[in-house]
Formats: structure tokens, sequence, C-alpha cells
């Protein structure tokens, strides 16, 4: 391993690159990897280590991988939801950093009106909840978060990089990520959602828990923001979500602190509660990767206790979530890194696009009030991907052909 060649950073542009060009216009579907925060952009190509194994064990292999590797060399891919899925993490041939997304020029995207699929359909997905609530009355469940899918077929391939601008245009704060997947997949999204960052010795996390959905009028959003922040059962979620966070953190910190009372965070369709901890760490410093697979999966996205919310999970949702509700990131050999909570995302293949999109569920839920939450946030990526067809139910398809 120590004679793979360090990755080339910073390199300039060709002069020939154009101003309206950015970092993202270069994504080669299926070898490449992106990465932006707003304020900067990483691009990867190749792989010169692809690194095998589940889930729950490749985080520990990757950072084994950096340390002997040593010198420039940075970590980037996903981690599925379930532990004992494969990983997507590999050590790239180049990568370069360059100015972020924030302010580029939106790119139109090819519009795509084949119907998009709901698999399970809503009503599977009503019942489900109404299953959660009665396991949350009568078990130790205080939490799950439930998910659902659509698929749409497509009639003229993704332009991936328009749909990463798309993102970016639409939610000016949060990550935007694109990832190689096997298969000939690209896991694509616009996640509003830190998992974790370390800068040095500095920690910093930034969970979100606790929706409403915009209205698209700004003294309706702002009325729906109060709302949100005085709602019991959703202050209840997010303090859940934000105190495991911090449980999981403590053994690592010497210091770690985080506000009494949660803000807002706004997305192009959602708003949300959220909270940024903050920590330093001790000696040895842990690596980026290992403390997101500390905290991952989050009740954020799985629920609480862990184990029972994964087994609701499992039982009650019907399709596999794959790299969905996981983790997607980098990390470099000194052990900086941030990995963004993969959610508001889609996988993009040659012939269909997946996407997926959750909502807690605890004591007080509304079975419709939560399928309402979830089609509100699969339109983060519905809208960025020019999808102007309907939504319809599979069976319904079925039913007619």
């Amino acid at each position: 391993m120590s004679t793979v060649a360090p990755r080339f950073a910073d390199t300039p542009l060709s002069p020939l690159w154009s101003v309206h060009m950015h970092l993202v216009d270069e994504y080669r579907p299926g070898s490449s990897f992106f990465f932006d925060t707003g304020s900067r952009s990483l691009l990867t190509h190749g792989s010169a280590i692809v690194l095998p194994g589940r889930g729950g064990l490749a985080p520990a292999r990757a950072d084994t991988v950096l340390r002997a590797l040593g010198g420039d060399q940075l970590l980037v891919g996903a981690v599925p939801f379930s532990d004992t899925e494969p990983a997507q993490l590999l050590v790239p041939d180049v990568y370069r950093w360059g100015p972020g997304l924030a302010g580029a020029e939106a790119a139109p995207t090819h519009s795509h009106d084949t119907p998009a699929l709901c698999e399970p359909p809503p009503q599977h997905y009503r019942d489900a909840v109404a299953t959660a609530l009665a396991d949350i009355d009568a078990t130790e469940l205080s939490k799950v978060v439930l998910a659902r899918s659509l698929r749409i077929g497509l009639d003229a391939p993704v332009d991936i990089p328009a749909v990463l601008r798309q993102l970016r245009h639409r939610q000016r704060r949060g990550y935007v990520f694109a990832c190689p997947l096997p298969e000939q997949r690209d896991l694509v999204g616009g996640s509003p959602e830190l998992l974790v960052s370390r800068n040095g010795d500095v920690v910093t996390a930034h969970p979100l828990a606790g929706s409403r959905p915009r209205s698209g009028d700004p003294r309706v959003d702002t009325a729906r923001g109060a709302e949100l922040l005085a709602s019991e059962k959703d202050r209840r979620e997010h303090a859940v979500v934000v105190d495991a966070i911090a449980r999981s953190l403590d053994p690592y910190c010497a210091e770690l602190s985080a506000p009494s009372t949660p803000e807002i965070v706004s997305t192009g369709h959602m708003l949300h509660l959220g909270t940024r901890v903050t920590g330093r760490l001790r000696d040895p410093l842990p690596s980026a990767l290992s403390l997101a697979a500390a905290l991952h999966p989050t009740p954020a996205v799985c629920g609480t206790p862990t184990a029972t919310a994964r087994e609701a999970i499992a039982r009650l949702e019907g399709f596999d979530r794959g790299f969905y509700s996981g983790m997607v990131g980098w990390c470099d050999s000194a052990g900086n890194g941030e990995w963004a909570v993969t959610i508001r995302c889609a996988e993009i293949g040659a012939r269909d696009v997946r996407l997926f999109a959750g909502a807690g569920i605890v004591a007080g839920s509304d079975p419709a009030a939560e399928l309402a939450e979830t089609e509100a946030k699969l339109q983060t990526m519905l809208s960025a991907l020019g999808h102007t067809g309907k939504v319809v139910d599979e069976r319904a398809v079925h039913a007619m052909a």
C-alpha cells in the first residue's frame, strides 16, 4: 500500500476553463466522487484502493489503510444504513479542491415525465406508521424512523452535474454530493444534515429532527417555524437525537457543548429543528470516519432504542434502504473530514432513479401527516431531477396493465 502515489490537490484550472464551469462539471458517473459544502467542493477520480467489507467494519479498516498510506492521501465514499451491507469507500487516484457551488449558476435539467412509482404504496406507509405507534404504546420503542421509496423509469440519461447544480441552487446550506456505487449507479443528493466533522481537535455535529413542509409564502413559513419551535412532540423528538449524539461523542471529548434551545434550519422544501453540537477532542484523536461510525445510526434516521428501531424498520418498511440514511463524505490521512447523513437523495442508474424519504414516528404522530412529510421531503430530489410526471401507486399501474 505504501507504493500508492500521493494524490494531487489544488491543481490549477486549465486556461480554457470557462468562468461558468466548476469542478462539478468534471463529474464522471461511475468513477468520480463529488462533495460540496457551499463554500468549497471536492472532486475525485478513479480508485487506487477500494476497501471491501460490511458497513459496520469498513470504518476501522479505512482508518488502518489511511494511517499506513500517510502523506496527503484521502478516502471518500459512502456507508449504508445497514451494518451488514457492503460499504463503498475508496482512496481515489486523484483529487482536487475548488470553490463551492454556492452562487454558481444553476444548469437546466432534462424534464422526465414518466410516472414515479410508490414502492411500497402510500397505504402501506400509513399502515406501517399505525403499527409503529401501537409498538411505541406497548413496548420499549420510543421512536422509529420509517421511510418510503419512489422509482422513476428514465426516458433519457440523467445529467448528474446539472442535478447537483440544481440541488445547490435550491438549497443554499448543507451538503451536495455524488458518489459512485456498484452496478453502474450513482448516489446523488442534497443533505441538510451534518453527521460529524473533525478539524484538528474540534468536532462538530448538527443533528436535525422535527420538521414542517415549507409553503413558499414567507409569512406562512415564519408561522410554521414558530409552531415547530413550540411543538412539544417535535421538541421531544429533537431532544432524543441531540442527547444520543452528545452521549456518543462524550467519551472522545475533553469539552462538549450544545445550546439548550434548537434553531430553525430552512431548506428548499422543509423547515427543521437543528442543534449544533461542538466539542474539543482528547488524545488520541479519533478520525472523522471513526467518529461518524460511533454516531451512526442516530435516532434521526433510525430511532431509539437503536436495536428495537432497526427491527421495526426491517419488519415494517417493505424495501431495502441501501445507502439511504447512511453517511457520505471524506476523511484525510490526518483524520480530518466531513460526513453528512445520506438523506434527500437518490440512486441513479442508466434506466431508473430510486428516491427515498423518511419521517420520525413518536407518540402523538399521525399517519397521514407523516406521509405528507415524506412527500414534501421527496420534492427536493424530484424538483432537482426535473420530474414532471405523476406520483402513482405501483399497484394501480399493474391493475391498468
